[in-house]
C-alpha cells in the first residue's frame, strides 16, 4: 500500500500552506488548500475521505478520513486554521518549517497543524484489516475565529466515532474539562449636552460606572458561590476588558459601551448567565432612565467535561503518565460531546507558544506523542 509522505515533508507542507481564519474579512483565508493536502495524504494511506462544505461559509470545509469500518472507533481531531500573524515579529519565516535549537518553528506548528502529520505518522503501522473499529482523522475550519467547523458538525447531528482526542497544545498532558468562554457587550444610551449643566443631559458614562460597580459585586458573588477544584483558578472569572464612550470632556457622554469576558465552569448554563447579566444592567439603566442592551460579542463556547471514569480519559492518563487536568481556554470539545462522543484534549505543543511569534514545537515532544497515538489506536481500534 502507498504511504503518506515522510513526517518532516508533511510538516513542511502544512506550515507552508496559509490557512489563517479571522473575524476580519481582510485577514481571513479559505482552509481548502490544507484540506486538499490532508485529503491527498489520507487517500494515499488507505482512508476513505469526505470533504464537507460548511453551510453559509464559502471557502470553509471540514474533512473526515476513515480507515476501517463499523461503528464506534477513535477520532483524532484538530483544526486546520491558524491565527493572523505579523511576520516582522518573527525571527524565522512563519510559513517555512525551520529546525533550530532542537525545535521546529512555524506558524501553527504547536497550535495545531503538527497533530495532523503526527496522526498520519502513527497510523502508518495500521491497515483497515488490522482494525476492529474505525480510525478517523477529522480536520475542522475556523476554530480560531468562530468554530464554524465544529458547530456545523454539532448542528448536523451526525454520529461518528465513540472517542475523540483533540490535539490542541497541552504539553503531552491529557485535559478532560475546560471552562466556557463568553464575550458580552453592554451598551448604555443617555443624552448628550453641555458639561456645564448636567440638568440638560443624562450621562451614559456615569451609568456605566454604576454597572461596573454592580458587575464587580456580581463577580465576587460568583466566586464565592461556585467552585470547581480541578481548575487552577477554581471559580468563574469576569474581566472588564474594554470601555469606550463620549467624544469630548466638555460634553455629557451620550453613549457608552463595555466589553466583558466571562469564563464559566462546567455545568453552567451560559444563557442563564447572560439573562442574569441583563437583569442587573436593566435595573441600573431603568433607574437612571438610560436605554440599554446586552449582546454577545461572539457565539458562546460552552464549558465541557468528560468523566474521569471514561475509558478514553483513563487510557490517555496511562499512556501519558499524567492525571487528566482542567484548563481555562476553550476548544471544540463541547461540540463533539454534544454528538455523544467522549473527548480528551491531548497534544504535543505548549499553550504558551500558541498565537506567539516564533511559535515552536520541541523535537523531544514528537516520539512520546507518536507512542501515545499508536497506543490509543491499538486500544480503541484494534483491541476494541
Amino acid at each position: 500500500m502507498k504511504k503518506a509522505p515522510p513526517l518532516v515533508d508533511m510538516l513542511q507542507q502544512l506550515i507552508a500552506t496559509m490557512s489563517v481564519s479571522s473575524v476580519n474579512s481582510e485577514l481571513d483565508h479559505s482552509n481548502r488548500p490544507v484540506i486538499d493536502l490532508l485529503a491527498e495524504w489520507l487517500i494515499t494511506a488507505g482512508f476513505n475521505v469526505e470533504i464537507l462544505p460548511i453551510p453559509n461559509h464559502a471557502g470553509k470545509f471540514n474533512l473526515l478520513g476513515t480507515l476501517g469500518s463499523g461503528s464506534g472507533g477513535l477520532v483524532l481531531a484538530g483544526h486546520t486554521d491558524t491565527v493572523p500573524f505579523d511576520a516582522a515579529r518573527w525571527t524565522y519565516d512563519p510559513l517555512t518549517l525551520t529546525k533550530a535549537n532542537e525545535r521546529y518553528y512555524g506558524l501553527g506548528i504547536a497550535d495545531m497543524k503538527s497533530f495532523f502529520a503526527l496522526a498520519l505518522e502513527a497510523a502508518r503501522e495500521f491497515t483497515a484489516a488490522d482494525l476492529n473499529t474505525p480510525l478517523m482523522i477529522l480536520a475542522t475550519a475556523d476554530e480560531e475565529s468562530a468554530m464554524h467547523g465544529a458547530r456545523a458538525l454539532a448542528e448536523s447531528g451526525r454520529s461518528f466515532g465513540r472517542y475523540v482526542v483533540i490535539g490542541e497544545p497541552t504539553n503531552l498532558r491529557p485535559v478532560r474539562l475546560h471552562k466556557g468562554v463568553m464575550g458580552e457587550a453592554v451598551r448604555l444610551i443617555g443624552r448628550s449636552g453641555h458639561a456645564s449643566d448636567p440638568r440638560f443631559g443624562n450621562n451614559a458614562l456615569d451609568g456605566m460606572n454604576a454597572v461596573m460597580t454592580e458587575l464587580l459585586k456580581w463577580r465576587e458573588e460568583l466566586q464565592q458561590k461556585y467552585r470547581h477544584s480541578a481548575f487552577p483558578v477554581p471559580y468563574p472569572t469576569l474581566n472588564l476588558g474594554r470601555i469606550y464612550g463620549g467624544d469630548n470632556p466638555n460634553r455629557i457622554c451620550g453613549e457608552c459601551e463595555l466589553h466583558i469576558d466571562l469564563r464559566v465552569l462546567p455545568k453552567f448554563d451560559p444563557a442563564e448567565l447572560r439573562r442574569e447579566l441583563a437583569q442587573r444592567v436593566k435595573a441600573i439603566a431603568e433607574a437612571r432612565e438610560l436605554q440599554w442592551s446586552v449582546e454577545p460579542l461572539f457565539a458562546t463556547i460552552p464549558p465541557a467535561e468528560t468523566s474521569a471514569t471514561s475509558a478514553i480519559v483513563q487510557a490517555c492518563e496511562m499512556l501519558s503518565g499524567y492525571t487528566a487536568e482542567a484548563v481555562s481556554f476553550g476548544t471544540e470539545m463541547p461540540f463533539f460531546n454534544q454528538l455523544g462522543m467522549e473527548t480528551v484534549i491531548l497534544g504535543p505543543g505548549d499553550i504558551a507558544q500558541a498565537h506567539q511569534p516564533n511559535e515552536y514545537l520541541a523535537l523531544e515532544r514528537i516520539p512520546p506523542m507518536l507512542n501515545i497515538l499508536r497506543g490509543l489506536i491499538q486500544q480503541f481500534c484494534c483491541s476494541a
